[in-house]
């Protein structure tokens, strides 16, 4: 889940409400925003869900407690003026990334807590809606740096988005003092390397010119020449990508944050070869939703006048039907990209009521529910993992193709445990959600990577889903449950992971060996199979330094991972 940085003296701000630091955190937990822990500078890191991109900023977190408060109510859509600024789309654009949109904005104040909630926004996007950079990219620039080319027809500045050779015109980029051309870029500059693949198949770069050369190559970095500071008060916001609704949710996002901060929004007229476009897009959608799938959704008799005030309150408008006066039209935002299905209107509805509101009653039914017997399984699995000193965990199921393989030195071709063709996801949120994990051990490398700041020992556990692609099952899908554990401590050594699994052996009644094996991930010579009751079920052994360099860890590791089912 993302994690976002927020100053609370910004939040409180923003908000107009002085609230003890309790307080607020409560009223975060209300809106889903879990607290993480705080940075050295006191900021909160807040974890959130990851379609409710409007609050990867202050400026967004504030404003979902604005409408919780009950202070703003209803949509707003920001006030913009004519547009003076026109983006040029050139046939030479290359075909891979063909969209672009933007926005001026105006008499901004950037301190430095503006600046780096900017920042974070714009990264936090690329990471999530962007998908990597990949479908879209955000360029801020400092609009007095930008020299427009005037235009015959009314006077209009404009830039070109436009394609150039890998080897054609040059600039200086972010933390560069060379002028570099864009194939130098992404072979000679950190940020270059870094987003290189994104651009692998292209003939042709994208570029953005204005009136005196090159000054932004997207997907990848922006030229030195327009970059922002605290002393910017006007902005050019430009985006690129491989979808057009995708790029404009993004650019609207921006926007909103910027105007939270006193800036005003100018719109800028994008020309395509085959029409132009006005843009920043904000414009208003609307889903339909029946009274009584309200009721039946929540639980709970609600009148027409409490719906109508509880979408309010969530940032929404609403209206009955003339023709049904049982429906409501509700109207979305644009910066709720969320909001796909009349169920999300149901839950925004939910959320405002107060899901601990709700009184809980059983069903009308007259069987009752158990326990299924592979759930009282793992479930002593899980307790008697704790008892052997484990902290018990629940990771997603869905990861980032370079954490199951790449960072754990495993390739799917490869003959081992977690080696084999995941499953994956068509249209993926993020690319930290790619694919269904073949195999436990990367998520578990995941939370040690991040909890490197903690003291240790750190024992972790997992009782949970993998997955791979096998076109003899029924659904071309082969599902498992593992047993994962790690050891992370100054003395770890094979003999720790194997005691551990010894006891876990004991406890089920299992017999436990331990022949010599090979994996990628673990040292060769300290790693060994686990063969349970003669059923090789998985692996057991240190993991390789290359492993632990890549995931930040400067203490050894090991670990263990075997099917579920071994310990029946």
């Amino acid at each position: 889940m993302p994690v976002v940085d927020v100053d609370p003296d910004e939040l409180r701000r923003f908000t107009g409400h002085e609230t003890e630091d309790d307080e607020l955190l409560a009223d975060l937990f209300e809106l889903g925003l879990e607290f993480e822990g705080e940075t050295e500078d006191g900021l909160f890191q807040l974890e959130f869900e990851a379609d409710r991109l409007d609050r990867l900023s202050v400026e967004g977190v504030a404003r979902s407690l604005r409408y919780q408060y009950g202070d703003d109510r209803g949509i707003y859509v920001p006030n913009t003026n004519a547009p003076d600024w026109t983006i040029e789309v050139d046939e030479s654009v290359p075909d891979e990334r063909p969209y672009v949109t933007g926005a001026v904005i105006r008499g901004v104040d950037l301190d430095e807590a503006g600046l780096d909630s900017l920042i974070q926004l714009q990264e936090k996007l690329h990471a999530t809606m962007g998908r990597g950079r990949a479908k879209g990219a955000i360029g801020i620039h400092d609009l007095a740096m930008v020299k427009g080319r005037a235009r015959i027809e009314g006077g209009e500045n404009s830039i070109t988005y436009r394609g150039v050779d890998p080897d054609g015109d040059s600039f200086v980029a972010l933390d560069d003092d060379a002028e570099r051309t864009p194939g130098e870029i992404l072979t000679d500059h950190p940020t270059g390397e870094t987003y290189a693949d994104l651009l692998d198949d292209y003939v042709r770069y994208p570029a953005i010119y204005d009136d005196l050369g090159l000054f932004s190559f997207p997907p990848v970095i922006n030229g030195r020449r327009t970059e922002v500071d605290t002393g910017s008060r006007e902005l050019l916001v430009e985006l690129t990508g491989t979808d057009q609704w995708t790029i404009d949710r993004m650019c609207a996002i921006i926007c909103y944050a910027l105007d939270a901060r006193g800036a005003t929004v100018e719109r800028v007229t994008v020309e395509y070869p085959d029409g132009d476009l006005d843009r920043p897009d904000f414009e208003v959608t609307e889903k339909t939703v029946a009274h009584d799938r309200i009721e039946r959704a929540l639980g709970v008799a609600l009148d027409e006048r409490e719906v109508v005030d509880l979408l309010e309150r969530s940032g929404l408008d609403a209206e009955t039907d003339p023709t049904d006066d049982a429906v409501y039209t509700v109207s979305i935002p644009p910066y709720r990209t969320d909001v796909l299905h009349p169920v999300d209107v149901i839950d925004d509805i939910g959320r405002a009521y107060g899901f601990n509101a709700l009184e809980p009653e059983y069903p009308d039914v007259s069987t009752v529910g158990g326990r299924h017997e592979r759930s009282r399984h793992e479930r002593a699995v899980r307790e008697t993992l704790v008892g052997l000193g484990f902290e018990d965990l629940l990771n997603f199921h869905l990861i980032g193709e370079a954490e199951n393989f790449d960072r754990m030195a495993l390739d799917p071709s490869d003959d081992a445990l977690g080696a084999a063709d995941p499953a994956r996801i068509a249209e993926p949120y993020s690319r930290d959600y790619e694919v269904v994990r073949t195999w436990a051990l990367p998520s578990l490398l995941m939370v040690l990577e991040n909890n490197t700041h903690r003291r240790y020992p750190q024992s972790l556990a997992e009782v949970g889903l993998v997955a791979h692609v096998d076109p003899e099952e029924e659904t071309d899908l082969a599902e498992e449950r593992h047993v994962a554990g790690v050891l992370a401590r100054t003395d770890a050594s094979f003999e720790d992971a194997k005691s551990r699994l010894s006891g876990l052996a004991r406890a089920f009644d299992v017999d436990l060996e331990t022949p010599a094996t090979e994996h990628p991930s673990f040292i060769d010579g300290r790693a060994a199979s686990v063969v349970l009751d003669g059923d090789h079920a998985g692996v057991v052994g240190e993991l390789h330094p290359e492993v632990l360099v890549e995931h930040g860890l400067e203490v050894p590791v090991v670990g263990f991972e075997f099917r579920a089912d071994a310990l029946r």
